[in-house]
């Protein structure tokens, strides 16, 4: 069956009430903090101070403790506020969906091999930790008689027999392989529906073709190279029992050790690998983003999908854009997705430009949100002052921000900043200023060797005495990076490796960002301040905004 689909439109509105469900269990990111006796909760990323009303202290004290959100009003909106900043993370419980629910919608243009190890690891216990039941068998689609889209040659080429019983929910788009025949095979094989695309389109429009032809509440999305393993949905489903959740992607882990270290440094910093720790996914905050390599997604929140004039970059611009939408998009490395990463130099080093490239495209799309550094006014300062040979001065405006955020969070916390009886607005303050400012070194860094190092590399040769600072801003990122995740390989070559990706990237950003004329990837976004004055809010809290240091 050959089929195109069109271009991607704006995905579904959101919930409108945004409240948390009643019945949802919470629990603190471990960088949350109670203080001033349970009345003050900072955390997040970037970081949030709320005062809390004393009934609001009462329910995240019980909520912490294990007890579910009650159903009221006010409850729900500062449960709902709190996972939305990233202060808490949703205990998922039953959920209302299961296998059944789900189309997984494979896009492949030939790569036959992939494609037979993703569709082996969906077979039999793959689906949930179980074989499909009753339910799934035959031609049965949820409760839905299939149309005539699911019939006759729109499986691979022959009548369903006893093997297309495992994966009814299966579709394969292939975008327009070279040899076709050898795909439909591969596909028929395994027991999952084909259907190809008489033009190449990328990966977003062949995930489009098969978002059209899904009829399930729930669509998967996997890449070829994905190998999925038994249970791959058993984390991901409940989080869909909350209304307002529209996707949740799993963490991506290597399918095998890295044998050469290009590979055992993919395993240890793939791009792919959002990391350990639950977030939620949107602009700024500790998951920016998640590849659409693994993806499921509720179909009444996608839309008509991805934009198909985005060849990389296409998955999070749908995530930002389902965030934009009202709909909240949850990383949850609980769940596991192993994949074969590229761990040959040329393609490796490739795949890395051609992602820099997006930059420029998602900028324009989605202002703000692709900058190489964020950072508040003070700390840019202080950094600038110590690279000009002040330390004494740099120090003093660190001291500066330190007593003016300060003064800021003693409104949140009710104190009187000038009196040494104000413990918890000065300790906060200093760090998030103090220590926000010397930690910014790091992704200081990094923005050098990821974006910024065409012009540094001249300035420290024509400067001298820049040559030393800028090479230890440089070479920070990634030695602590190796002290953080103790890859096997040696701090050398992984040094050597990240700055290798980072020269990809790099390359890419000022690539796309000339074929789009604009060089807005390329600068840094300051904010004035590291606290906004504190304000109410609905759910009878205050708030203050991000630090963005």
């Amino acid at each position: 069956m050959q089929v195109t689909a069109g271009p991607a439109g704006a995905p579904g509105p959101g919930p409108e009430d945004g409240l948390a469900p009643a019945g949802l269990c919470l629990r603190p990111d471990p960088g949350s903090r109670l203080l001033a006796g349970g009345m003050v909760l900072a955390g997040g990323f970037p970081v949030r101070v709320l005062r809390l009303t004393p009934s609001g202290a009462r329910h995240v004290a019980s909520w912490w403790s294990g007890t579910p959100v009650p159903d009221a009003p006010k409850a729900r909106a500062l449960a709902r506020r709190l996972l939305d900043t990233g202060i808490a993370h949703p205990v998922p419980g039953g959920s209302p969906w299961g296998p059944a629910d789900v189309t997984v919608v494979i896009p492949v243009r030939d790569r036959q091999a992939e494609l037979t190890r993703c569709l082996a690891g969906l077979s039999g216990g793959a689906w949930g930790g179980r074989p499909p039941g009753p339910a799934l068998s035959g031609g049965a689609w949820g409760g839905h008689p299939p149309g005539p889209a699911l019939s006759g040659g729109a499986w691979g080429g022959r009548p369903p027999g006893p093997a297309q019983t495992q994966m009814p929910r299966v579709v394969v788009v292939d975008d327009c392989s070279i040899d076709p025949a050898a795909t439909a095979r591969v596909v028929s094989g395994a027991g999952a529906r084909v259907l190809r695309r008489s033009v190449n389109g990328g990966p977003a429009a062949a995930r489009n073709t098969g978002l059209a032809a899904a009829d399930t509440p729930l669509v998967a999305f996997l890449d070829s190279d994905c190998i999925p393993g038994p249970g791959w949905l058993d984390a991901l489903l409940p989080h869909f029992a909350d209304p307002a959740v529209g996707a949740v992607a799993p963490r991506i882990v290597p399918a095998e050790p890295g044998r050469t270290w290009l590979a055992r440094y993919e395993a240890a910093s793939s791009t792919l690998d959002m990391g350990a720790r639950a977030s939620i996914v949107r602009p700024g905050s500790r998951v920016p983003y998640v590849p659409g390599a693994a993806l499921v997604v509720r179909r009444a929140a996608a839309g008509t999908g991805f934009t198909e004039t985005m060849r990389v970059g296409e998955d999070v611009d749908l995530v930002w854009r389902l965030a934009a939408s009202g709909w909240r998009v949850r990383y949850e490395p609980a769940a596991t997705m192993r994949h074969r990463h590229r761990v040959r130099l040329r393609e490796w080093f490739g795949r890395r430009k051609d992602y820099g490239t997006s930059a420029a495209v998602l900028e324009l799309r989605h202002p703000g949100a692709v900058r190489p550094l964020y950072v508040s006014a003070w700390t840019a300062l202080a950094w600038l002052a110590a690279a000009a040979g002040r330390p004494a001065a740099g120090a003093a405006l660190t001291a500066a921000g330190v007593a003016l955020l300060a003064r800021r969070l003693a409104r949140v916390t009710g104190e009187d900043w000038l009196r040494p009886t104000a413990r918890t607005a000065w300790p906060l303050a200093a760090r998030l200023a103090g220590g926000g400012t010397v930690a910014a070194g790091r992704p200081l860094g990094s923005a050098i060797s990821r974006t910024w190092w065409p012009v540094a590399l001249p300035a420290a040769m024509a400067v001298r005495r820049m040559r030393w600072p800028l090479a230890a801003l440089v070479l920070a990122p990634p030695l602590l990076d190796w002290l953080d995740r103790r890859p096997p390989l040696d701090p050398a070559r992984y040094v050597a490796a990240r700055l290798l990706d980072d020269m990809g990237y790099s390359l890419g950003v000022w690539q796309g960002c000339a074929a789009r004329r604009t060089i807005r990837p390329l600068l840094p976004r300051i904010a004035s301040r590291h606290l906004d004055t504190p304000r109410a809010n609905s759910s009878g809290t205050m708030m203050s905004s991000p630090d963005r240091s």
